[in-house]
């Protein structure tokens, strides 16, 4: 190749090795490594990737290609053109029109390069040369740079920059490059002058199309213009949020020089409390990348007191690498304030509208006062506490004296908007709030009148000198406060203690008058809630002193109960139980539900109960006890216009025979849970539960007490070693939506199931209760039933009713307490034996049985098939006979008779030596 010089530089032989090794090496350097794209052209038999620069060695037997320029169209004013291009990094910019983003400045730009020698010959023509302007690197390596230029004018130009480039080093200017159609197309060119390892000049030309640089500049220009002159502050930051960049707005707005920004982060820069909330806005800008946009916050700088509005987004450069963060930031103080007394009235209307609501079916003093501490933190305040008289708290009737130091006061409401050691000093609920007389708290429940405080120097005038809890506000920094009286029909029931810290403004006159809105309006609240409290407590006692006072645990049965009243408030209910210790270490296990509520129910309850005990100690068989309870019905009635109904369930169990009677009368049947297991062990007080197979027991219906017409049947049953017997009423299985099956299901399944203990068992049972069932009393009762102490002993004989039954049972009778060495009973027992055996020989015609019992008293029992229990009359002293049940009756602790089967059963008890009697 050779090179022609300008300026009288002469010709060169373009064949020298040094020149021809330099640009060779220049070729290889700067060739671009392209990948491999989908299609290409193919030369010489090789597939050539597109715009991949040709190898500047043609073969020997080819001609030289010839440059074929079409005669450019002239264009107005003299001048050739193309269309024009798209803006560079458009979206359709990528070579092949892709679509592809281009990925920096340089990409957006294309700038081309171009080695020429100092002739002007092209050396290295880039690939983004050929992007530029279409020709391609195998037809223009070689050729003057003068035939791409489209006049002879411009001709002198460029070479009159080359020699300018040889003798200074560089130039610069703009210029017109025809593309292979033809077209001119303008560039901003740079030209600089590159030396080889052999001192071979050559020149580097780079070039970018003129419209897309003017583009850049114009877009720079306009970017300094709003940057500098924009009334808004505005700040550039990079990576690791220090600022690079702020105008001067925004210096005069944070008060600090510009130069004195640029890297540092705006924690170095602003008041520390302020820097904080906007570092982590701005942290979480540049993390997320999602934008802040019109965030307003309080003026940083203390000296221009007001609001700022400020915005932030997240900076990428065209391959999407994250540059920093941009940030706005405009005082907005006058319409802050403007838009914030609107909006301030809208949420103090909307603070008494929800305050109003939340409170406005709640009946209990403690919830009312932490709702209301709970509704003015932190829309009103920062700290707030509720202290009330303990009047109000419990529901007591309210002093009828005045206010003094001595007036007992707790704090039953807190609130704050942190928390800490200060805070558990200053608002721990619960605590008792004692005062001065001439405090700020003595003197509102004294007079009624509200008072503001303002200053932390007042906060010793709040209760009494030396109080924790004013060190502790002086620690959280609170400096205004009031102290407003909740009221209720003209008395001061408590007060409310709002309090604000910080750099938060203080109270004011209009603060003060809405907390005295919001304080009458939780006084007659809290007022209802203590009426309530009051009158629910009476119908609960009430009804609680109908209830069983203490359940005995009586001999082979364990019990356990749960009375849950109702959620309804005074409507309490007629839901009732009862465990009732009969003759011979038999127990009667009743419950039984009186409809309706109220206290007129809860005294039928009582009464019902009553008839029930007194029936119960005549030890009548259950089915018999229901009939004469029904026959009372209209005794037991509620009002003489309002009839008894009642449902009742009720069983007697005998741990000696291990049997249970049960009737009911329309009530929810029991349920029995049989331990599995061949051989049960003994019942253990206390023990677990092991669990079981449970059922339904089928039983006759029966008819509701007060309802008559369908007759009451009894139903006995054997009972395993440790069985479980459920009895419970309706509150605890029906449901509003779903049947009766559904819950006593449900109670078999968790009864059968293992517990720790009945106690468990029975707290198990009370948590499958529906959380949205209708608000009705529960009385559940269990009943663990064995078969008597371990160890009690026990005889028994059957004798014939013949005359010799008397003597041969003395005998017996006699022998046995000999052996369990209680021969201090021998005499009386034998004697009471003797009459009752007597009696039984003298009227029955069957077999007649004994049985001896020694536990806590010593227990006999004699039995007949005559259904006629005796009677005990007062006998003449002429009579012979006559008098052997009154002997009974003197000499034994306790004694009766009962039905059993087609007979009955006679028994005494007697005290054993040394045990005093109970006298019952």
């Amino acid at each position: 190749m050779s090179s022609t010089g300008n300026g009288g530089g002469g010709e060169r032989r373009a064949g020298s090795a040094g020149s021809a090794a330099a640009r060779a090496r220049l070729r290889r350097a700067a060739r671009p490594a392209a990948p491999q794209p989908p299609a290409g052209r193919r030369r010489g038999g090789t597939v050539e990737a597109a715009g991949t620069a040709a190898p500047t060695t043609a073969r020997p037997h080819q001609p030289a290609p010839t440059l074929a320029v079409a005669e450019p169209a002239p264009r107005p004013g003299g001048l050739r053109s193309r269309p024009g291009r798209p803006f560079p990094g458009g979206p359709t910019d990528a070579p092949g029109g892709s679509g592809t983003p281009a990925e920096g400045l340089l990409d957006m730009l294309k700038v081309a390069i171009a080695i020429l020698d100092t002739a002007g010959r092209v050396v290295l023509w880039s690939p983004a040369a050929e992007e530029l302007l279409g020709w391609p690197n195998e037809l223009l390596v070689g050729r003057r740079i003068d035939e791409l230029i489209p006049d002879r004018e411009q001709v002198a130009r460029i070479r009159a920059a080359i020699q300018s480039t040889l003798r200074h080093g560089r130039w610069a200017g703009h210029a017109e490059l025809l593309d292979r159609d033809g077209l001119a197309v303008a560039v901003d060119a740079r030209v600089s002058l590159l030396v080889d390892g052999d001192g071979t000049p050559f020149l580097q030309v780079s070039m970018a199309e003129a419209t897309a640089v003017q583009a850049v500049e114009r877009d720079l220009a306009l970017r300094d213009a709003l940057f500098e002159q924009s009334p808004l502050g505005i700040a550039i930051m990079d990576t690791g949020l220090r600022y690079t960049a702020v105008n001067r707005t925004l210096a005069e707005m944070n008060g600090v020089a510009p130069d004195d920004h640029v890297g540092r982060t705006t924690g170095e820069t602003l008041p520390e409390r302020a820097a904080d909330e906007i570092t982590a806005i701005q942290r979480q800008v540049l993390a997320t990348g999602e934008p802040v946009v019109d965030v307003t916050l309080a003026s940083p700088v203390t000296t221009r007191a007001g609001y700022r509005s400020i915005s932030y987004s997240r900076m990428t450069d065209r391959s999407g690498r994250v540059l920093g963060i941009s940030g706005t930031v405009m005082d907005v103080t006058e319409r802050y304030r403007a838009v914030a007394k609107v909006e301030h009235a809208r949420r103090r209307l909307s603070l008494l509208n929800e305050f109003g609501s939340r409170v406005g079916d709640l009946l209990d003093a403690s919830r009312i006062a932490q709702e209301l501490a709970g509704s003015v933190v932190p829309r009103l305040s920062d700290h707030s506490a509720v202290i009330l008289l303990q009047a109000v708290a419990h529901g007591d009737d309210l002093p009828r004296h005045g206010h003094d130091r001595r007036t007992s006061l707790l704090q039953l409401g807190t609130a704050s908007v942190q928390d800490g050691p200060e805070v558990d000093v200053m608002l721990r609920r619960g605590a008792r709030i004692t005062f001065a007389g001439d405090s700020a708290c003595g003197r509102v429940l004294r007079t009624g009148v509200p008072e503001l405080i303002s200053g932390a120097d007042q906060l010793e005038d709040v209760t009494h000198p030396g109080d924790p809890k004013t060190q502790a506000a002086r620690d959280l920094g609170v400096h205004s406060m009031l102290v407003v009286p909740l009221r209720a029909r003209g008395i001061v029931i408590g007060l409310l203690l709002v309090s604000r810290a910080g750099y938060r403004e203080g109270f004011d006159r209009d603060d003060l008058a809405f907390t005295v809105e919001l304080a009458d309006r939780a006084g007659s609240s809290l007022d209802n809630a203590r009426l309530y409290a009051r009158e629910r407590t009476a119908a609960l006692t009430l009804q609680r002193t109908l209830l069983p006072q203490q359940v005995p645990q009586p001999t082979g049965v364990e019990v356990a109960y749960r009375y849950v009243p109702g959620s309804s408030g005074t409507e309490v209910g007629g839901d009732w139980f009862d465990v009732i210790p009969l003759p011979g270490d038999r127990t009667a296990l009743v419950v039984g539900d009186v409809m309706g509520h109220g206290l007129r129910a809860a005294a039928t309850m009582g009464r019902l109960r009553t008839a029930v005990r007194v029936l119960a100690a005549l030890d009548l068989p259950p089915d018999v006890l229901l009939r004469h309870v029904h026959e009372l019905a209209d005794d037991l009635a509620q009002g003489p216009d309002e009839a008894l109904l009642a449902t009742c369930v009720y069983a007697v169990f005998d741990p000696a025979t291990a049997r249970l009677i049960v009737a009911k009368a329309g009530h929810i049947p029991p349920v029995l849970v049989v331990p599995g297991g061949v051989a049960a062990e003994p019942t253990r007080t206390g023990g677990p539960l092991p669990g079981g197979a449970g059922r339904i027991l089928d039983l006759p219906s029966g008819a509701p007490l007060g309802v008559g017409g369908v007759p009451f049947e009894s139903v006995e049953l054997k009972i395993p070693e440790g069985s479980l017997l459920a009895l419970c009423t309706d509150g605890l299985v029906e449901s509003r939506d779903k049947d009766l099956d559904v819950g006593l299901g449900r109670l078999v399944t968790v009864l059968q199931d293992p517990h720790a203990s009945i106690q468990a068992a029975c707290e198990a049972v009370l948590d499958t209760m529906e959380q949205g069932r209708e608000p009705d009393d529960v009385a559940l009762l269990l009943a663990r039933l064995g078969h008597g102490q371990a160890g009690t002993p026990t005889a028994g004989w059957t004798l014939p009713a013949e005359p010799t039954a008397v003597s041969r049972a003395r005998r017996l009778v006699r022998a046995t307490l000999l052996e369990w060495g209680v021969e201090e009973l021998t005499d009386t027992a034998e004697l009471l034996v003797s009459e009752l055996v007597t009696n039984a020989v003298r009227y029955a015609s069957a077999p007649i049985g004994v049985r001896l019992t020694l536990g806590e008293t010593l227990l006999v029992e004699i039995s007949d098939p005559l259904p006629d229990p005796p009677r005990e009359r007062h006998a003449a002293e002429a009579d012979e006979g006559g008098r052997g049940i009154e002997l009974v009756h003197r000499l034994a602790l306790r004694w009766g008779a009962r039905a059993e089967g087609i007979g009955k059963v006679v028994w005494f008890e007697q005290a054993l030596p040394g045990s005093e009697p109970d006298g019952s």
